[in-house]
């Protein structure tokens, strides 16, 4: 989106306040900040005085390592919650093809190390029972923890067997300041679900062919971090699946895993997945409206160092 130009400000009596926003403040994008003018003229004030002031010291007790600890007892555990059936008032068809989705999964993660377990057509109320019963175990000795929802959904929303839930109730249990056996340890989410109800027709391409924890003692880190979401769809989008091969996505990603999970890094990983579902998968249908489209998965990374696994 362009950017769009702020519109100017008139100070007055009631903006006295910003006066005493200095430099080294840090400040959040919830309002304007009205002190850029006056901070500009202090610093022509107090230039030639700040420049004779030494520099601050700046402490880093461990110089981090930019790899995750793999180095556990266990991989870690892995929960796979295949949603096939639906009750009627939901509107939601039978998910036909997801039961190889499964297979496929729980072999490829078991070759990674993890412990699968797979929990089948499970309500709203069980999910989210079930994620936080997981996030209070003890995971002191897993390196990590991998979670892969297949349902139908919606955007920010997947379906229980009886209804919706956001996303966010089922991710929420494992933040930081909740689950502190996990913590500094990467959380992986893998989603199959729709996001939306757009197609992506695809475009053709005419111009030529396609180029092929170590942390400081005492510190905070942010509860939301080393969470990683690997959407099998961006956002308001279907998300394609055959009943006899799986989806598009589970498929691409188990060949990617299969073939490069203990040499790459994930987001090496999910990049090949995104480049194999966009070129390997095209809608095949004898309606025009669903015939030919195409689907490129997302990734959204708070990951704070690199995961081999």
């Amino acid at each position: 989106m362009a950017d769009e130009s702020e519109p100017s400000v008139k100070r007055d009596a009631g903006d006295a306040g910003d006066a005493g926003d200095t430099e080294e403040d840090d400040l959040t994008d919830a309002k304007p900040d009205r002190s850029s003018f006056l901070s500009v003229l202090r610093k022509k004030k107090n230039v030639s005085e700040k420049s004779n002031q030494p520099l601050p010291e700046y402490k880093r007790m461990v110089v981090p390592k930019f790899q995750y600890n793999m180095d556990y007892k266990k991989v870690g555990k892995c929960i796979i919650i295949n949603n096939k059936q639906f009750e009627s008032k939901t509107g939601m068809g039978t998910r036909n093809g997801t039961d190889k989705d499964v297979e496929g999964l729980y072999k490829c993660f078991r070759s990674l190390g993890f412990d699968v377990i797979v929990h089948n057509n499970r309500s709203c109320s069980d999910m989210q029972n079930l994620l936080k019963q997981v996030s209070q175990e003890d995971h002191t000795e897993s390196a990590c923890f991998a979670c892969i929802l297949l349902s139908h959904g919606e955007e920010d929303v997947i379906y229980g067997t009886d209804g919706v839930t956001p996303i966010k109730d089922l991710t929420v249990h494992f933040r930081g300041d909740k689950c502190k056996s996990l913590l500094g340890k990467p959380k992986l989410f893998f989603i199959q679900a729709c996001r939306g109800t757009e197609f992506d027709d695809g475009i053709q391409t005419d111009s030529g062919p396609i180029n092929d924890t170590n942390a400081n003692p005492g510190c905070k880190i942010p509860v939301e971090a080393d969470f990683l979401f690997a959407y099998s769809t961006v956002p308001g989008y279907y998300s394609w699946r055959n009943p006899g091969k799986g989806s598009w996505f589970v498929q691409a990603l188990c060949s990617v895993l299969n073939e490069f999970g203990k040499s790459l890094e994930i987001m090496q990983i999910l990049t090949r997945v995104n480049y194999r579902v966009a070129m390997d998968f095209e809608s095949q249908s004898d309606n025009p409206c669903f015939n030919e489209k195409k689907q490129i998965p997302c990734m959204v990374s708070m990951l704070t160092k690199e995961l081999y696994f």
